[in-house]
């Protein structure tokens, strides 16, 4: 799913300006945590990122996706999740599981 985020300043880091009007990033990140947690029923382990789009806000959450004994063998998840200039859910869609603990999560996936 291709966004474009909003545009940034010549040193790569966003200004008040460009944060899109309406929600506040917190208010984009509780209103994207509340629906996905609406919509799965997951535990939000935490958010991950999140960035001003042209329609909202992305926002990047890490969910329990299964609990284990013991935790250390839990399976996570990563969720993106789109939400509107009012907080309303744009769309969501999980982008990766993996194993607490697991040391390869920024890397490319072959």
């Amino acid at each position: 799913m291709a966004r474009k985020t909003t545009s940034e300043d010549t040193e790569g880091v966003r200004s008040a300006s460009d944060e899109p009007p309406g929600l506040t990033a917190a208010q984009a990140i509780a209103a994207a945590t509340a629906n996905l947690v609406e919509l799965t029923s997951k535990q939000v382990e935490g958010v991950t990122s999140m960035e001003p789009t042209e329609d909202g806000w992305l926002v990047e959450i890490e969910v329990l996706e299964d609990r284990r004994i013991p935790s250390s063998a839990d399976i996570l998840a990563l969720y993106e999740v789109e939400i509107d200039l009012d907080g309303n859910l744009l769309a969501y869609h999980r982008t990766r599981r993996y194993g607490r603990g697991s040391t390869d999560i920024g890397r490319a996936r072959s």
